[in-house]
């Protein structure tokens, strides 16, 4: 059986593009890990996905995770079948142009066929917790990279 663990994840940009931060809290048990990180020149979408990319490729196994995220963005392309459609289309969009973050998403391709993932859309900047927390590891890092 695999272990079941929950993520949160936010991505931030001040400026978009412009200097961005992820960050992302993994919960497991009694366990908890907070994690975040910087990008020099980036977009928020690109933090958001990379929040899910470094929390799933943090996982030592294959586990069953929960993974809320305020990213429509992120949540969407797994729940409405975007990614199916980009790769059945040769990564274009609906528009018949290159799907953006391309590389991004090929990443957490692989990482969502090694874990069982339910993708779970939050409202950002709301009540949730761990939702606030991750926005405030994101910004942060900007903080004190930037």
């Amino acid at each position: 059986m695999k272990p079941e663990v929950t993520i949160y994840t936010d991505g931030a940009c001040s400026g978009n593009p412009g200097p961005g931060g992820w960050g992302a809290i993994l919960r497991y048990g009694s366990h908890e890990k907070e994690m975040s990180g910087f990008s020099e020149a980036t977009t928020n979408q690109r933090m958001e996905l990379l929040a899910a990319i470094e929390a799933l490729g943090s996982l030592k196994r294959p586990c069953k995770v929960k993974l809320y995220s305020d990213s429509a963005y992120l949540v969407n392309a797994f729940n409405q079948g975007w990614i199916e459609n980009w790769q059945r289309n040769g990564w274009l969009n609906a528009k018949k142009e290159p799907v953006s973050n391309a590389d991004l998403w090929r990443r957490l391709i692989a990482l969502s066929e090694t874990h069982d993932i339910e993708w779970i859309k939050v409202k950002g900047h709301s009540d949730n917790k761990f939702n606030n927390r991750c926005d405030a590891l994101a910004r942060g890092a900007i903080e004190t990279k930037g």
